[in-house]
């Protein structure tokens, strides 16, 4: 039994030996990467490849082309209507609606009527799509939410105002009149200044005025020349040097 395990134990003829000599020398390392030119680095990072970002997967993303929907006959006929009223009318503000009740807006609507004032009430949609081919263009920041718009074939200014006082659920925004794009300051500015009328009968006290002044101006040195000859021929005159002697 002990002769057969030395058998297997010792090594074979032919046979590797069973223990291998490794080599236990310096642990440094040889593979250094050379340093690189700052130029070669610069044109390195110039010219590295960045892949394209991966595209969206199709259908994960609405399509770009627009597409153009052609209004129905209510939008037509609102479209119309809008181009009447900047056509015919000559004062047009845009008022905010806050919460406003039926009863509130059929007692604004009733008091504006007696000045001439109507109350139109459009969609904002609507609106956007018809001052977007107009010279009003600049009017579409103001429709924004519930509003509505007070409209008159006459800029009546002051009354619009005094009864917007009685409804403070009532905001004005702006207005277009004459043709004028004003704030709500500007509104306010503008309802102080005097009628056409008034101007009207100013300017004319004044041109009269200039014209009575003109010819007054132009009259006075004539007789002013007159007089002082009339005053010479007097003295120079035979009668008027006797008279004076005595």
């Amino acid at each position: 039994m002990a002769s057969t395990l030395c058998m297997k134990l010792l090594p074979k003829q032919g046979w590797l030996p069973l223990t291998q000599s490794v080599r236990h020398g310096s642990k440094a390392v040889t593979r250094h990467r050379k340093p690189m030119h700052i130029l070669k680095q610069k044109l390195m990072a110039v010219t590295q490849y960045i892949p394209p970002a991966r595209a969206a997967p199709p259908g994960a993303y609405p399509s770009q082309t627009k597409r153009v929907q052609e209004d129905n006959g209510l939008v037509r006929l609102m479209k119309k209507d809008l181009k009447t009223l900047f056509q015919d009318y000559k004062m047009l503000a845009v008022v905010q609606d806050n919460a406003s009740n039926a009863e509130d807006m059929l007692i604004l609507r009733h008091r504006l009527h007696k000045h001439g004032i109507t109350v139109k009430s459009f969609p904002t949609k609507v609106i956007h799509s018809f001052l977007s081919d107009t010279v009003y263009c600049n009017m579409a920041p103001l429709f924004i939410g519930p509003t509505v718009m007070f409209v008159s074939k006459e800029p009546k200014v002051k009354e619009m105002l005094t009864t917007l006082r009685s409804s403070p659920q009532m905001t004005l925004l702006g207005a277009c009149i004459d043709n004028t794009l004003l704030s709500a300051q500007g509104v306010v500015n503008y309802s102080k200044l005097p009628s056409v009328t008034v101007v009207q009968g100013e300017l004319v006290s004044g041109l009269t005025m200039l014209t009575s002044n003109t010819a007054s101006m132009l009259q006075h040195h004539p007789g002013h020349l007159s007089a002082l000859l009339q005053q010479y021929i007097k003295q120079q005159s035979p009668d008027s040097s006797a008279e004076e002697a005595t």
